[in-house]
């Protein structure tokens, strides 16, 4: 199983995660993000966006395909993808496998998200290049909050705005009711 956590940049996913974690202490974290920057490092990402190298989204697919088959245990994945297409791709990818998908998608407004951006390091040493992330994580968020609307149908939206710990317990609930428990 998959519990896809997505949301805007400044959203709460990697918080909502991070209140996971202890309360299901079987599960992996996976953050496609790191996939990313690996690829980063090897190519040239010529729009600036890992996310638009068909090799991130086939490697991210196929790695949390092989962490759920050669680990057998539940993936949290924190990672904003609002492209239609590549939803479907990475998603169609893990049902093909047979794998169980739980997308949760946190709703959030643009003061709390810009609020959130502005309290955010990045790069502590590089004043600039925080700079430069913050805008580049604002000038999503248009795109993302649009997103809403073309993300698959089986989509749960959560309050970004309710505690970490609220989002939890809705997250864990809907696991559990959709596994009979």
């Amino acid at each position: 199983m998959i519990v896809w956590v997505n949301g805007a940049f400044g959203s709460g996913k990697s918080t909502l995660v991070d209140e996971l974690r202890p309360r299901w202490p079987e599960a992996l974290v996976y953050d496609p993000e790191v996939v990313g920057y690996v690829l980063r490092e090897i190519v040239e990402v010529p729009t600036g966006d890992f996310q638009d190298l068909r090799l991130w989204r086939r490697q991210v697919a196929d790695l949390a395909v092989g962490l759920v088959e050669e680990y057998g245990r539940p993936v949290l994945v924190p990672m904003t993808l609002i492209n239609p297409g590549y939803v479907g791709e990475i998603f169609s990818k893990l049902t093909d496998a047979g794998i169980e998908v739980h997308h949760f998608f946190l709703k959030v407004s643009r003061e709390v998200l810009e609020k959130r951006i502005d309290g955010r390091s990045f790069t502590p040493d590089d004043p600039e290049q925080d700079e430069r992330v913050r805008r580049w994580c604002k000038d999503r968020i248009e795109p993302c909050m649009a997103a809403a609307d073309t993300l698959p149908s089986g989509t749960v939206f959560l309050d970004g705005e309710l505690t970490p710990q609220e989002l939890a317990d809705v997250v864990l609930a809907r696991v559990d009711a959709a596994a009979g428990r």
